[in-house]
């Protein structure tokens, strides 16, 4: 008993101290560490990007990131490093406050009266503010001249090649039966060359080079001669959603400046989807996986409620999807003109807006966004759609940056269109007949002047580019550069590295 009864003391007594020292912890004060001048800092940063002060806020977050580096903390100055790029990248693109935005406009835009100006600027100019102050688009005279086309004829009737731009679309030797007819078959190279002084001192680039894709209308794709083979962690890969080719260079490799070249092969189709039977367009597999895909909503092609309310009024009654889609088409044409567009800031704001959804809100889009929001249009009436795109051969033998869209059709395949280059038919006084027929082409068919990179935008890669390492991740038409030990934006600055050639061979 004397010996049961001192075991039950000792838990009792033991029981008792566990609860006083808890009541002591429960009282005791507890005095969270003072945050460090850097953490300050990098919180001022975001702070100030909250409240769209952006040029204050890359400040905030350059000297975060000076101090975490004198620190030794890698991981916190290479996220306030990129805070840095991002607040940067946010307003980069708009140079201009009121007064330059007008003296642009009176260069650009000869004879424009005030009230125009007054007009453009004050209601549909490209603007941000940051510091409460307005700033407008580099853009903002090309973007007027597009949105009024007599003005811009005044300046392209002569400088724009109408004829040779429609040598496909007005052709009447065109060869073959569609879909897929007149291949083109075309060779080049494509270079990226980084000059050694834009190199960090250490660290690992990673680099993800994009590569043509095989598609329905793009065939015979070939890749020889990448240099740099030894540091090829993934690909080359020319099948799939993307093309694409991934390195791990360490800069410790690299004497002199960083050069990567691939000699590239394929053969374009154009592409005649002119004669679709409406009634014979089949039902749509609702379960399949591709149908989900590209009806689902997505980072830039985004099915709203607002958007799928605007396709309703678009099609009316009409049900019929490829009827739908070419009312849809149309509808871009005359409602949306051309114009340049913000990706950089676009795709580095907080919140996010999706480029679809900027259009559809703002009225501006060029080439990819357009696409986009044809796209998204479409899905949010269940019609498959993709934004494609890469480069063109339209305009010049040099390939230019492009995008244009798809929508699927059971029994048919994907059908094409562009929006952009039909649009071009406004640019320049031609006769009407001849304008329709130009746009009519591109409702539903396709020239072979086109690389394709990506079968859609925001297209998934392995390994994926990480979260706001690069300025424009939407589309892969140029390498994306990443590097954890860069001071400066590196892929910013070696967007401007990347060069194409392309010829038709024999």
């Amino acid at each position: 008993m004397r010996y049961r009864a001192s075991i039950a003391f000792l838990v009792v007594s033991a029981l008792l101290l566990v609860f006083a020292a808890g009541c002591t912890a429960a009282t005791e004060e507890k005095t969270a560490p003072a945050p460090s001048p850097a953490d300050e800092a990098y919180a001022g940063g975001l702070a100030e990007y909250a409240n769209a002060n952006y040029r204050v806020a890359e400040e905030r977050f350059a000297g975060a990131y000076a101090l975490y580096a004198d620190a030794g903390d890698p991981d916190k100055a290479r996220a306030a490093r990129d805070a840095m790029f991002r607040a940067n990248r946010t307003y980069m693109e708009y140079p201009f406050d009121a007064a330059a935005a007008e003296a642009v406009l009176r260069e650009k835009v000869p004879g424009i009266t005030d009230e125009s100006i007054t007009g453009w600027l004050e209601n549909r100019a490209q603007t941000i503010v940051s510091e409460n102050e307005t700033l407008y688009y580099c853009d903002v005279a090309s973007d007027y001249l597009y949105a009024h086309f007599d003005d811009l004829r005044k300046m392209t009737t002569t400088t724009l090649d109408f004829d040779y731009i429609a040598r496909y679309a007005l052709s009447e030797n065109r060869s073959g039966t569609g879909p897929y007819v007149n291949p083109v078959h075309y060779a080049g190279v494509e270079r990226l060359e980084i000059p050694y002084e834009m190199l960090p001192s250490s660290g690992v680039l990673k680099i993800w080079f994009p590569l043509p894709v095989e598609t329905e209308s793009q065939r015979n794709v070939t890749v020889t001669n990448l240099t740099c083979p030894e540091f090829i962690v993934a690909g080359p890969v020319t099948t799939g959603a993307i093309g694409y080719v991934y390195y791990e260079i360490p800069v410790g490799a690299v004497n002199g400046n960083l050069v990567i070249t691939a000699d590239i092969g394929f053969t374009s189709y154009e592409q005649i989807f002119e004669d679709i039977d409406p009634a014979k367009v089949g039902e749509y597999d609702t379960s399949d996986p591709e149908y989900l895909l590209y009806t689902a909503s997505e980072r830039n092609i985004e099915v709203t409620d607002a958007i799928r309310e605007k396709a309703l009024e678009i099609v009316g009654n009409e049900t019929n999807p490829h009827l739908q889609a070419q009312m849809i088409y149309y509808h871009i044409i005359e409602t949306y003109p051309y114009s340049h567009v913000p990706h950089g800031s676009l795709d580095a704001r907080e919140p996010r807006v999706a480029e679809s959804t900027y259009m559809f809100e703002t009225g501006h889009g060029d080439c990819g966004t357009q696409s986009m929001l044809f796209s998204a249009f479409c899905r949010s009436l269940g019609i498959p759609a993709r934004a494609i795109g890469g480069y063109q051969m339209l305009l010049s033998e040099a390939p230019g940056p492009h995008f244009w869209a798809e929508y699927y059709l059971p029994g048919y395949g994907w059908v094409p269109n562009d929006v952009t280059v039909a649009e071009m038919a406004d640019w320049v006084t031609i006769p009407d007949e001849k304008r329709t027929a130009f746009k009519d082409y591109y409702a539903a068919n396709l020239d072979p002047t086109r690389l394709v990179i990506q079968k859609n935008v925001d297209a998934p890669m392995d390994p994926a580019i990480p979260g706001d390492a690069v300025v424009f991740r939407v589309v892969r038409q140029a390498p994306a550069v990443v590097s954890d030990t860069a001071q400066d934006d590196l892929d910013l600055l070696s967007s401007e590295c990347f060069s194409i050639s392309l010829a038709a061979v024999d």
